[in-house]
C-alpha cells in the first residue's frame, strides 16, 4: 500500500482541528445515532499501545439509574474540591460549568484492563503506567475524530473512580481513565472555556521545554 501524502492544505487543516478540539460541557440533547458512536470507538482503536496491548475498554452508559449514581458521585466530588479553594477563586470555581452529563446523550467510560494478557508484556516492565497511557491516547484519537464529525466531547474527571467502576459493574482491575459525555454541541468555541472563563490562560510551549 502506497503510503499518502499529506499535503499544505490538509497540515493546516489538521492544525483547524487540534486548535477547535475543545473541552465541551454544554450540549445539545438531540440523540447521536449508534453508529457514529461505534465508529468512533473504531476509530479509539486506532490508537498505538504499549506491546500492541490495546487494554482500553469501553463501556456504554445507558441506564438512568446507573447515570444518576454517577452524577451523585460529580456531586459529592465536586464539594469535595471546591472545599479546596477559598475567596475570588473558590466563587469562580463555583461558577464554572464542569460537566453536562444532565444534556449529553451519551456517557461513554473508558478504562484500562490492567491484567490484559494481550502484547505479553512488552515495554510495561519498567513503565507498567504504560498500559494506562494506551488507554488516554485512544481516548485523544476519539476526541479528534468526533470533532471532525461535528460531535462534542468532555471530559469529566471530578468523580470518585471506585464509585464509577462498581456502579458500572466491570472488572476490579480495570481501571477508570475516562467518564467522556458525547453530543452536539450548543455552539463551537476555538478558546477554551477554562481561559475564557478566567481560570487558567495558555502557557506558551518554550515555558515548558527543556534543552540538555
Amino acid at each position: 500500500m502506497t503510503p499518502p501524502v499529506f499535503d499544505r492544505e490538509f497540515q493546516r487543516q489538521f492544525i483547524d482541528l487540534l486548535l477547535w478540539r475543545r473541552d465541551v460541557r454544554r450540549f445539545r440533547t438531540d440523540p447521536i445515532p449508534k453508529d457514529d458512536i461505534d465508529g468512533l470507538i473504531k476509530e479509539a482503536c486506532l490508537a498505538p499501545s504499549v506491546g500492541n496491548c490495546q487494554p482500553w475498554r469501553f463501556v456504554k452508559v445507558n441506564d438512568t439509574t446507573r447515570r444518576k449514581a454517577i452524577r451523585d458521585s460529580f456531586e459529592r466530588a465536586n464539594q469535595e474540591a471546591l472545599n479546596e479553594y477559598h475567596g475570588e477563586r473558590a466563587k469562580l470555581y463555583a461558577s464554572l460549568k464542569l460537566q453536562g452529563m444532565d444534556q449529553a446523550p451519551v456517557q461513554l467510560a473508558v478504562f484500562a484492563d490492567e491484567q490484559t494478557e494481550a502484547g505479553m508484556g512488552l515495554g510495561r516492565k519498567t513503565m507498567p503506567e504504560m498500559l494506562d497511557y494506551s488507554a488516554v491516547a485512544a481516548v485523544q484519537l476519539l476526541w479528534l475524530a468526533a470533532r471532525v464529525k461535528g460531535i462534542g466531547v468532555g471530559w469529566v474527571s471530578i468523580l470518585e473512580p471506585k464509585t464509577v467502576q462498581e456502579t458500572l459493574e466491570v472488572p476490579e482491575h480495570w481501571r477508570l481513565i475516562a467518564y467522556l459525555c458525547i453530543g452536539y454541541p450548543e455552539e463551537d468555541h476555538v478558546v477554551p472555556e477554562l481561559v475564557r472563563e478566567g481560570w487558567q490562560d495558555r502557557i506558551d510551549p518554550s515555558a515548558l521545554t527543556l534543552e540538555r
